[in-house]
């Protein structure tokens, strides 16, 4: 008997024309990752009639939610089309902005040792969150809403899987972190997060969710730095607005520059846990930027 292992698993995306529906013949592309949760689940639906013997006699499956994480250390060029399907815009001169675009992917899981496929379809990309941390790789997730799932041992017919890229994952050793224009080389971590705010939708005669609706697009995130002085504590104070920029370099001068022109802070304080040095904590909320006609714009070179 053969059992499955992570070190066998893997990952493939394809954009769907009509939301739910595998595209014929469909052109893969790899999903480099570190672990996943896509998975599904259903709603219980028991019934509440009464019996004299106290038991439960009928039990039926509700709706399907089709949901979980890709967990990723983010690479040049490997995510590209995913991270557009959450900024819901385009690439366009190698850069994207929040936009309107709703779009939905068929993802296959592969168990390549025991030769079984598990397939969500309908799949629309929720969020994304980056963390950058020191002596560590830039790791991220981004969180999956679907329609419907399967699990089946036949592959696709006429499917094809182009290798996936092999660029070195970005690290905290290189790039650069600017707030109000200012470098900073004093941050132990930054935190990013983009939402959707999806929701799935139901309807009487279906258990499978319609194509969920486009929410407010939400940038957030957090920067965490030695306390050294009191001008980012003053701007939370203040409610002053600033601006962050953060750079991400790879070995190959491959890169990606995250902008955030308008953003405010809703934390700020310095809290004393011990004998050592002390960090204070900034939560933010990037807004739109009129500039950049955007609250995030994202450059690829």
């Amino acid at each position: 008997m053969t059992i499955a292992t992570g070190s066998r698993h893997d990952m493939a995306y394809i954009e769907e024309v009509t939301f739910g529906t595998t595209p014929a013949t469909p052109p893969f592309k790899a999903i480099r990752h570190t672990g996943t949760t896509l998975g599904l689940s259903k709603d219980a639906i028991e019934s509440e009639e009464l019996r004299e013997d106290r038991q439960i006699a009928h039990y039926r499956h509700g709706n399907k939610a089709v949901s979980g994480d890709i967990n990723f250390e983010l690479s040049d060029g490997s995510f590209d089309d995913l991270i557009e399907a959450v900024m819901c815009g385009a690439w366009t001169a190698d850069v994207v902005k929040t936009g309107v675009v709703a779009k939905s992917f068929t993802i296959q899981r592969h168990h390549t040792d025991i030769s079984k496929f598990i397939r969500a379809t309908g799949c629309c990309f929720n969020s994304m969150s980056l963390s950058i941390a020191p002596n560590s790789m830039v790791t991220g997730s981004f969180s999956v809403i679907g329609k419907d799932l399967t699990a089946t041992a036949t592959a696709i017919t006429g499917a094809s899987y182009p290798a996936a890229t092999t660029t070195d994952p970005f690290d905290s050793f290189t790039g650069a972190i600017t707030e109000g224009g200012n470098p900073i080389a004093i941050v132990t971590a930054l935190e990013l997060n983009i939402e959707n705010g999806l929701e799935a939708q139901y309807v009487v005669g279906s258990p499978t969710t319609l194509q969920p609706p486009l929410a407010k697009s939400t940038v957030t995130g957090s920067i965490t730095a030695y306390f050294d002085d009191i001008t980012l504590v003053n701007k939370f104070i203040n409610e002053t607005s600033s601006s962050i920029s953060f750079t991400l370099l790879d070995a190959a001068l491959n890169k990606y520059v995250f902008t955030m022109p308008n953003v405010k802070y809703n934390s700020g304080n310095p809290e004393v846990g011990g004998p050592g040095a002390i960090t204070v904590t900034l939560d933010f909320i990037a807004l739109y930027d009129s500039g950049i006609a955007s609250q995030l714009k994202i450059d690829r070179s």
